[in-house]
């Protein structure tokens, strides 16, 4: 096993490059990310051929909730948020609070929102969309401990959600379910399917 060195603690010159795929989605994350529903989340949209851009708040390593260290592809600075066809949100505690108090991330999703853009969050996360006023009315679901505070919605007690242009999953162990979801309304329900069956897992 070759020894590659220490993690770098920051981001040096990350570039987001461009690459001609069929969707592009971006993927907030902030320290204390859940890791199992960032990496499962981009791995799925990623055997869809999407583009998937990892963006973090600073240009620091992302130490998520069990400690596992993410490395995002670059800082949010460098995203203009109008290029890409959706953005997800992975959940975790502390990621989610410190993605619902960054104004760049929620005037991002606002826009998303605004222009019909497919959004999704999952976990805590949907918490973010609520802060940013978007889930008035609208049929969602997260983690049963963020239900409370998700008022003036209509939660609904299942592992996914979909209300118009927004998907909602419950949190880690419904992460592929939830991503197949995002797929679909994309349009792409023949890539949902084989992406399930190549990971044994039954689609929906």
């Amino acid at each position: 096993m070759h020894d590659h060195g220490p993690v770098p603690e920051r981001i040096e010159n990350a570039v987001c490059v461009e690459v001609n795929q069929m969707i592009s989605v971006l993927i907030p994350i902030a320290q204390g990310v859940e890791e199992m529903e960032a990496v499962i989340i981009v791995d799925i949209f990623r055997r869809a051929g999407w583009k998937v851009l990892i963006a973090g708040l600073d240009e620091n390593v992302v130490i998520a909730s069990r400690g596992v260290r993410l490395l995002p592809d670059c800082a949010w600075d460098a995203v203009v948020s109008s290029d890409f066809d959706a953005i997800v949100l992975p959940g975790g505690t502390n990621g989610t609070e410190a993605l619902r108090k960054d104004k760049r991330v929620l005037e991002a999703v606002k826009s998303f929102h605004q222009s019909g853009r497919l959004i999704g969050a999952i976990c805590a996360a949907p918490l973010v969309l609520h802060e940013a006023g978007i889930l008035s009315h609208r049929k969602i679901t997260s983690h049963p401990s963020a239900a409370a505070k998700l008022t003036g919605t209509e939660w609904l007690d299942t592992a996914v959600v979909t209300d118009g242009n927004i998907v909602t999953g419950q949190g880690a162990g419904t992460s592929f379910k939830f991503a197949l979801a995002m797929v679909r309304l994309a349009g792409d329900g023949a890539a949902a399917e084989q992406i399930a069956r190549a990971i044994n897992l039954a689609a929906e």
